[in-house]
């Protein structure tokens, strides 16, 4: 967990702590850690996993208030399409931000509307805190949480460098993964997909100004009314 406060603003000022927080898989919280969010004033989740992280994963009673809104949920027929995509991106890639940055691309564009809500349900949540997770805390959170701070007025670097972070907060966990695989074909593929390369994040930024004028004008394409726009945009201010 971090929270998303203390980021400088291209206007010369700084995001407030104790609005927005990021996580991995809150489910992993003891009774202690919950009593310890719930004193530092959190009193919303957003969940972004999809219907069968959640099944894999029931909630249990939780002393907030959780908000379930999907990122990247879709059928077979959906995902098949997608696959397909992501595998050409990876093939033409020329390095691992390349990729990385192509695929955010290509998810961001058939779940947009999953972004949008997950930018709603942020600025319509009720006063207190807010906690936005999904179940490995590094892209669909990472993402949103990039938009959350990009509507706020944080430069792209500055956010690209809170992305960056998630390696390191989250190796500890990732070197059990790695270590539990039982190929090398395996293990390389997860040292790839758990990097959290700055450059990346600044990628997507990129093209989104290219397809859409910057991320604003995307989530307003998404569906994002210009209410719940600038309710995000005040959110960390």
């Amino acid at each position: 967990m971090r929270d998303l406060g203390g980021h400088p603003t291209v206007d010369g000022g700084e995001t407030l702590y104790g609005r927005v927080v990021r996580a991995d898989s809150v489910r992993q919280l003891t009774e202690a850690g919950w009593s310890a969010v719930a004193d530092y004033g959190i009193r919303t989740v957003v969940d972004l996993r999809g219907e069968h992280e959640l099944r894999d994963d029931p909630p249990g009673e939780l002393p907030l208030d959780v908000i379930s809104v999907p990122f990247m949920e879709g059928n077979e027929d959906e995902w098949n399409a997608i696959e397909a995509d992501l595998n050409a991106a990876g093939d033409a890639a020329p390095d691992l931000e390349t990729e990385l940055h192509d695929v955010y691309v290509i998810l961001l564009e058939h779940f947009r509307s999953g972004a949008a809500a997950g930018v709603q349900a942020v600025a319509q949540a009720p006063e207190g805190g807010v906690i936005v997770h999904c179940l490995g805390g590094k892209d669909r959170t990472g993402l949103l949480c990039a938009f959350l701070l990009d509507l706020a007025g944080v430069g792209v670097e500055e956010i690209a460098a809170d992305y960056a972070v998630s390696e390191e907060r989250l190796r500890p966990r990732h070197d059990a993964w790695i270590a539990e695989a039982t190929t090398d074909v395996e293990r390389d593929r997860l040292r790839r997909m758990l990097q959290t390369p700055a450059g990346a994040m600044v990628g997507v930024f990129a093209e989104l100004d290219r397809r859409h004028g910057g991320v604003r004008a995307f989530l307003r394409q998404a569906g994002l009314s210009d209410e719940d726009l600038e309710l995000a945009s005040g959110l960390l201010r």
